[in-house]
């Protein structure tokens, strides 16, 4: 295992949730405090940032924090230690913590909150609710000796190329014969120099995300066995891959709006959540928004959503919802606390098979501010 930075674990962060596809203008992500140039052995992994927070990170012995919210959402009029706020921030400084927000990215991310928040409720055959990002699609031909075709598969799947759909390591090979002469200086993989060789070649075609292309370049590049690559790489015209907050899909079977609302209590672990609707009638399609999804309960119902499952519903967009014959459950905010486990998870597959040491701690706090009697 190699050691590692900080910088390190954020560029593997953004190669799976990069800031660009934040779905809120402005949204303060990215680093909020300290400095990533430095190594990093353990990273605690959180919804919100706290003093109790800060002082696990500090039992836990973590240079880094990953948190959902960002501490620092305004700008800050001052910096004085003798506030909460204040004091904070002179504890994370004081013990070199840094602290790196994904927000509006990690919602919008495959694999992030919304994703994770329809994992729980087994959510089927689901969409993107609400599109925010399309992402330019790349087909990428590379030409590849005919026994070294299956390593170079592996190694543009494993970085990411592939993906069509629910479906991954999707390629395309076509065989052929490759022809080169060797220059002066060349180290042929095989012939001679100043030979013309003939070698049996196939061609593997993939399709790669914008947001994969490095990455899946380095690959490719590291995996060939010639010096020098014959590939082409180039942008598709069939339609861009869709991303955005929210997920849409369908329950296994049909279950009363009270049978899912105890489903929803069950899975994302609350006491108790707010109901809009007839507690008989039957739902089937579901949308789920974490966090405040109050202004998307129109495009829920557009989307075709029996029941729609967000936080922090407001009275008034709750009675639009039930005039609109929108069923609606609120477990709270509190729920994107799911994301805790599963940027633990996937960091420390990412971070494994690039061979990088490090450890990532989901904080065992709860930072849910209410309590219910």
């Amino acid at each position: 295992m190699k050691q590692t930075n900080g910088q390190q674990i954020i560029q593997i962060f953004e190669s799976w949730s990069p800031k660009k596809i934040a779905a809120m203008e402005n949204d303060p992500i990215g680093l909020a405090v300290g400095t990533l140039n430095k190594a990093v052995t353990k990273v605690l992994v959180t919804l919100d940032v706290n003093l109790a927070v800060v002082d696990e990170a500090i039992a836990q012995g973590c240079e880094l924090i990953i948190a959902h919210h960002p501490p620092i959402f305004r700008k800050l009029a001052n910096l004085r230690t003798d506030t909460p706020q204040g004091q904070l921030f002179e504890k994370l400084i004081k013990h070199d913590i840094a602290v790196y927000a994904a927000h509006t990215n990690l919602d919008v991310a495959e694999g992030g909150v919304n994703d994770l928040l329809a994992d729980a409720l087994n959510i089927q055959q689901r969409q993107v609710l609400i599109p925010s990002y399309e992402e330019t699609m790349y087909k990428l031909a590379v030409f590849v000796p005919l026994n070294e075709a299956d390593a170079v598969r592996q190694a543009l799947a494993g970085a990411g190329a592939g993906h069509i759909g629910l479906y991954d390591s999707c390629s395309f090979t076509s065989s052929g014969e490759g022809r080169y002469r060797a220059q002066d200086g060349a180290t042929p993989f095989a012939g001679a120099v100043g030979k013309l060789h003939i070698e049996p070649e196939v061609k593997v075609e993939v399709v790669v995300p914008e947001t994969a292309k490095n990455k899946v370049l380095r690959a490719m590049f590291n995996a060939h066995p010639y010096e020098e690559v014959a590939f082409d790489l180039y942008p598709l015209e069939t339609p861009a891959k869709t991303m955005g907050l929210g997920r849409i899909g369908t329950l296994p079977e049909k279950m009363t709006l009270q049978a899912f609302a105890e489903h929803v209590k069950q899975s994302l672990h609350v006491p108790a959540v707010r109901v809009v609707g007839d507690l008989q009638d039957t739902v089937e399609k579901v949308a789920v928004l974490g966090g405040d999804g109050n202004k998307y309960v129109q495009a829920a119902k557009r989307a075709g959503a029996d029941v729609y499952v967000t936080g922090d519903l407001y009275f008034h967009v709750a009675q639009d919802a039930e005039a609109i014959g929108l069923h609606v459950v609120d477990p709270g905010h509190h729920v994107e606390s799911v994301m805790k486990e599963g940027v633990v998870r996937k960091m420390t597959t990412l971070c494994d098979a690039q061979k990088l040491d490090v450890t990532f701690i989901a904080s065992t706090l709860s930072t849910e501010p209410f309590q219910f009697i």
